[in-house]
């Protein structure tokens, strides 16, 4: 009996998408503008402040050759130098940089509230699970970014990656509405199984926590230390990026295996050499080398962060070359022609 598509909740997951998209895109503005106005003007403070200390302590030493004169004019009635009371003294963000930044996550988690409801009514309104497809595939990959972001916004400062992973949601579902969209409806017969819910969806997370790293490696290349820059430090940013691969390896290692289980179970063998089974198990290569390179030979800054970048576009080709260009068994990505 084929099954009937609720057509109101397809339009509503559609709608919600289209919404998310603006709601990722307005928070992206909002944190870009305390990214842009608030960091620098307290890093600009900090600075001015060490410096400052730095004169104070060497003219502490050499105010006997210069005289007391020279004490007077560059130190005032507390002992510190007349600049350090104006110029350190705006240490604080302005005050609409706050409000800014708060007003970013808000919408941060309203867009994530999008997100996930328009992934929830695309499900219910073919009655099945909400990934079969390519265009359900990327929208729920984008929830699994933004996701991540906000469980290590949490616990960590990583407010600084808010602009740059909202942007990449906001394109890629832009990208998913725009070239991948097909109407909800039933998937072929090689997918109705429970694995869909446990391959695909280890595969999502992992893959949502693989973009953050990804962000953040590109973001640690741009960097230049020594630099004034609105971006954190690279230590900064190497951290974020391994923790994420850290925490994403063993999901994405599951992944694979799980796909393996329902290889087996679909065609009768767990290995077959199809492209997808084949990106899929590169891509966990180079992220093994990436960790074992780390763990065994000590590798750190430029030289890791190029190789994090080489396994990530290892998975987007997997996630676009491969269902898109390449045909295989896994050819049932239902993107439009």
């Amino acid at each position: 009996m084929p099954v009937q598509v609720n057509e109101g909740l397809a339009t509503l997951s559609d709608q919600l998408i289209l919404a998310t998209v603006l709601v990722y895109l307005a928070a992206m503005i909002c944190y870009a503008l305390e990214l842009a106005f608030g960091r620098p003007r307290m890093a600009v403070a900090a600075g001015r402040q060490r410096q400052l200390a730095t004169v104070g302590a060497t003219g502490g030493a050499t105010g006997g050759a210069t005289g007391g004169a020279t004490a007077g004019v560059a130190e005032g009635g507390d002992g510190l130098p007349g600049a350090a009371r104006d110029e350190g003294a705006p240490a604080e963000p302005a005050a609409w940089t706050v409000k800014a930044a708060a007003a970013a996550v808000v919408l941060t988690w309203l867009g994530w509230a999008g997100n996930l409801a328009g992934i929830l009514t695309r499900g219910l309104s073919a009655d099945r699970w909400p990934w079969g497809n390519m265009y359900e595939f990327v929208v729920a990959i984008c929830f699994a970014a933004v996701t991540a972001f906000l469980v290590l916004l949490v616990r960590q400062p990583i407010r600084f990656l808010g602009a740059f992973v909202t942007l990449t949601a906001a394109l890629g579902l832009g990208f998913a509405v725009l070239f991948l969209h097909v109407q909800a409806g039933p998937v072929m017969p090689a997918l109705h199984s429970y694995w869909i819910a446990i391959h695909v969806t280890a595969a999502i997370i992992a893959s949502g926590l693989f973009i953050l790293a990804g962000v953040c490696a590109i973001l640690y290349l741009v960097r230049k230390d020594g630099r004034p820059s609105v971006l954190p430090t690279r230590v900064a940013l190497e951290r974020v990026a391994d923790r994420a691969i850290v925490i994403s390896f063993p999901i994405w290692t599951f992944a694979v295996i799980a796909g393996a289980m329902w290889a087996d179970r679909a065609w009768g063998r767990y290995w077959g050499w199809d492209p997808k089974e084949v990106w899929a198990f590169v891509t966990w290569v180079v992220y093994a080398a990436y960790l074992h390179a780390r763990a065994t030979a000590g590798w750190r800054g430029k030289a890791a962060m190029i190789v994090s970048l080489i396994a990530f576009a290892c998975l987007l080709f997997n996630l676009i070359g491969v269902n898109i260009f390449i045909s295989g068994l896994h050819s049932y990505a239902d993107v439009p022609k």
